[in-house]
């Protein structure tokens, strides 16, 4: 009778459209699904199996998965890329940001916030970038990628950031070329001369390994002209950061000073120039994000410039970054757009920032709390708001690393 038993259950095993076994290793149910890249933007169900997205549908059966995640009335989204941070933490103190104090570790700030994919921007000059990737990336659970700076060391302080010498093009496409896993752009940072070589060099390496730039204008006295940068020195797809930042005396913002966005702004962005928020600790001001917002310019990415000086202050971390833009009025769809998609498209990773069947599973499950909260820019001004993104859940390549309230988890019983 138990050889019959077994020769019977081996063969319903056989049968085509009969099957006992679990199709995915995670099925995430009923949450409401936001994905930019594909327009979807409603309550789905969610599978994921060896790593990858492997089914989104109105409903996937509950025995097919080996774990099961109710996300009823949370939304789920794309593992949010951060297109602005500095993780090149050592500890040189004298350093600053590269392999220095003031950068952080990735993995300790990004699941917690949402965050999948963190993009380094010139922390590492390309001298420096070697043991960056040593040190930092190779080891980390968040993916992370760069933009090189072309100052040799990197954002190292001081003198460092400002010998032009150092600013060889050459070198750095070198890098990006041995590193182009890794390597989405390069970076000119906090140079304070008023000239335009350092530009010209950070061009000219864009321009041979045809990767897109990014600037962060320094403290230039008188400031050098935003319109020449935007307009005749960047390409289409070429990056301007810190985009709602106030420096009246040593670098130009995209309000003028009876609060109106510039016409070239709006010019620039119709040329295809792209616009990264880049908060930081002192790179975000109400009184420029507020009129912005008003009259219709919209950053393109929204992002953090995560780094010590910014985390306790203002900024925070990314979930709180994106709860600034509810308050200032952005639909939670749009939020999500500029914190995923869109970055992937600003870096040209168009694998990333989307729920593609195929594509690795990042993802991230956020919760809307609602209440009295304050937003605060740099530390000076307050901005009131009535919802704030929670990050319940973060997904890396298949596997949780990230479960606020235990959704995941399986409920204990006591004895």
């Amino acid at each position: 009778m138990k050889v019959r038993i077994l020769f019977f259950t081996a063969l319903i095993l056989l049968i085509p459209g009969i099957c006992i076994s679990q199709n995915y290793d995670i099925i995430i149910k009923g949450g409401h699904l936001i994905d930019p890249k594909n327009k979807i933007d409603g309550v789905m169900d969610l599978a994921i199996k060896d790593k990858k997205i492997a089914l989104v549908a109105k409903t996937i059966d509950e025995k097919e998965g080996k774990r099961i995640i109710n996300a009823k009335g949370l939304y789920v989204t794309p593992g949010i890329i951060d297109a602005h941070v500095h993780v090149y933490f050592g500890n040189n103190m004298d350093q600053g940001l590269m392999d220095g104090p003031n950068s952080i570790q990735a993995d300790a700030f990004s699941f917690r916030a949402g965050v999948t994919t963190m993009v380094d921007v010139g922390s590492a000059g390309y001298r420096t970038f070697p043991k960056f990737k040593e040190t930092s990336i190779d080891g980390s659970q968040t993916r992370i990628l760069a933009l090189i700076n072309i100052a040799g060391e990197g954002m190292r302080g001081g003198p460092f950031e400002q010998t032009t010498k150092d600013m060889i093009s050459r070198r750095a496409v070198e890098v990006a070329k041995k590193y182009p896993d890794i390597v989405v752009g390069f970076k000119l940072a906090h140079y304070s001369g008023h000239e335009w070589g350092p530009v010209d060099s950070l061009m000219a390496a864009g321009k041979m390994a045809s990767l897109p730039v990014m600037v962060d204008f320094g403290g230039a006295t008188p400031p050098l002209s935003l319109e020449e940068l935007l307009l005749r020195k960047f390409r289409p797809g070429d990056i301007f950061t810190h985009a709602y930042a106030y420096f009246p005396d040593t670098r130009e913002s995209v309000i003028d000073e009876n609060g109106k966005v510039k016409p070239y702004i709006f010019e620039a962005q119709k040329r295809g120039i792209k616009f990264d928020v880049g908060h930081g600790g002192g790179s975000f001001r109400w009184k420029v994000a507020v009129p912005s917002i008003q009259q219709g310019f919209y950053a393109d990415v929204i992002s953090t410039d995560l780094h010590t000086g910014s985390m306790n202050g203002g900024m925070k971390d990314m979930a709180n970054t994106m709860s600034k833009f509810l308050a200032l009025g952005l639909p939670l769809q749009d939020v999500i757009n500029r914190s995923t998609w869109q970055a992937a498209l600003m870096i040209n990773r168009p694998e990333l920032g989307n729920l593609s069947v195929g594509t690795e599973a990042d993802v991230a499950v956020f919760s809307i709390s609602k209440g009295d909260y304050g937003f605060i820019d740099i530390g000076t001004d307050k901005l009131k708001g009535t919802q704030k993104l929670v990050a319940e859940l973060t997904i890396r390549a298949g596997k949780i690393v990230w479960d606020l309230n235990g959704m995941a988890a399986n409920e204990f019983k006591k004895f």
